[in-house]
């Protein structure tokens, strides 16, 4: 299949700008007319949120890592009527874990790779100028078989800044796509997880609308588009499969995160997803063969989350006789209690018993391979998965038995393992894809 050309925006470091980048040439390209097809290189919860309001069209997660060959190239066909392919990369270009004997595995260099996407850095210039170029020189040469098309140059100062930090990226031999001066209000909103979502932006539109105009004044588009390129597919397989028919899904404010691929897989297999919001009081669909509690930022609304009568009594019915799944956030709220930030105790839904805490924070992160010691969501007892755990509570109880046998990317335990009780399971890791090894 021949795949429509591509661009991967990326940077040396997180902070450096590239998502501001990334919705503005979604948008300036889409209010050009074009189909703009987005990814997002690595496991971000996020950004494809943001993705799809900038190029009114559903981003993907491509992750190196925890997705098959197959798997990858299914995801990669989404984009297949697409005019041009944007991608965002995750961290810096060349990070991601060091495993399997190399320097770094899963990178956003390995995806511009496998797809053939040339790499647009976004390099941040303040404090610097010609020395810029010297960073910018190391990222193209560290890899001489990566894809390179150029520079965006971020936060310039002035037009002298401008000037000397061109210069040096001339007399390097990159070339310089943009360049954007500094201007304080681009920043995103963020918190302690990153970015906000999406939905909570105050004014999303306004805001992308903006970038737009400010990346399409800055920034040689035509330069960029004549940049994207591909490589010819590799073998595809079929997205994930549904694990129930009729899915519940939690989605709100408080429960927002899954990955878009297995929600696509689930509906072209014909499994109908009905949503419902438990900020709202609303009680999952009575018909449902799964109620899901996807992650998302529950320790924000645990009080609301405590009060939802309605909603909390209908999961523990539904609970009594079919499944209910939640990941990170989803099973936190499927535990006995959460405690917040300011240390007040707030009851869940007590259908596992779980006691987390925010007020006692400790930083989770990284991939996960989980082998399954119970059956979950249509995987058998013994099954691989792959997936990516990210959040800053603890757990201080967890009476039920465990899940699976969780590990890092490097094979060590981890001591996150999930629980198991009746027809009950949770997870802290966010399911990405069966382990095919």
């Amino acid at each position: 299949m021949t795949n429509p050309p591509g661009i991967l925006i990326s940077a040396p470091s997180s902070g450096t700008g590239k998502t501001t980048v990334m919705l503005g040439l979604l948008r300036a390209f889409a209010d050009d007319g074009l189909k703009v097809q987005p990814f997002k290189s690595g496991p971000d919860y996020i950004d494809p949120a943001f993705h799809r309001a900038a190029a009114r069209r559903a981003s993907y997660n491509l992750d190196t890592w925890a997705m098959s060959p197959s798997l990858l190239g299914a995801i990669n066909a989404e984009g297949k009527a697409a005019d041009l392919v944007i991608a965002e990369g995750s961290m810096g270009l060349y990070d991601g874990v060091a495993t399997k004997g190399e320097t770094a595995f899963g990178t956003t260099a390995q995806t511009a790779k496998r797809m053939g996407w040339p790499v647009v850095l976004v390099v941040d210039v303040s404090g610097q100028a010609q020395s810029a170029a010297a960073c910018a020189l190391g990222f193209k040469a560290y890899d001489p078989e990566l894809p390179f098309a150029g520079v965006i140059l971020n936060r310039v100062a002035s037009p002298r800044h401008e000037r000397l930090a061109r210069l040096g990226m001339e007399q390097a031999g990159i070339k310089v796509l943009g360049s954007l001066p500094r201007r304080g209000d681009l920043a995103l909103p963020e918190r302690h997880l990153g970015l906000i979502q999406a939905v909570e932006h105050p004014d999303l539109e306004a805001a992308i609308s903006g970038y737009a105009d400010f990346l399409r004044d800055n920034v040689d588009l035509e330069a960029i588009k004549a940049a994207a390129a591909s490589i010819p597919s590799h073998s595809s397989g079929p997205l994930p499969l549904p694990p129930a028919q009729k899915i519940a899904m939690a989605q709100d404010a408080a429960f927002s995160f899954t990955y878009p691929h297995l929600l696509e897989g689930w509906r072209r297999a014909g499994a109908e997803i009905t949503p419902f919001s438990p900020l709202n009081d609303e009680p999952p669909s009575p018909d449902a063969d799964l109620v899901w509690l996807p992650g998302g930022y529950p320790e924000l609304h645990a009080g609301k989350l405590a009060a939802a009568s309605s909603f909390m009594t209908s999961l523990k019915k539904h609970a009594e006789t079919k499944p209910v799944h939640g990941e990170c956030g989803g099973y936190m709220a499927l535990g006995d209690t959460l405690i917040d930030k300011q240390g007040e105790r707030h009851q869940m839904a007590g259908l596992l018993g779980l006691v987390t805490s925010y007020e006692k924070r400790k930083f989770h992160l990284g991939y996960r391979r989980a082998e399954l010691l119970a059956p979950m969501l249509g995987f058998a007892t013994g099954k691989a998965l792959r997936g990516h755990e990210f959040h800053y509570s603890s757990i201080l109880e967890e009476t039920d038995a465990p899940l699976a046998n969780v590990f890092d990317a490097d094979g060590n335990p981890v001591p996150e393992t999930g629980s198991k009780r009746g027809h009950v399971s949770g997870t802290f890791f966010h399911l990405i894809a069966e382990a095919t090894k």
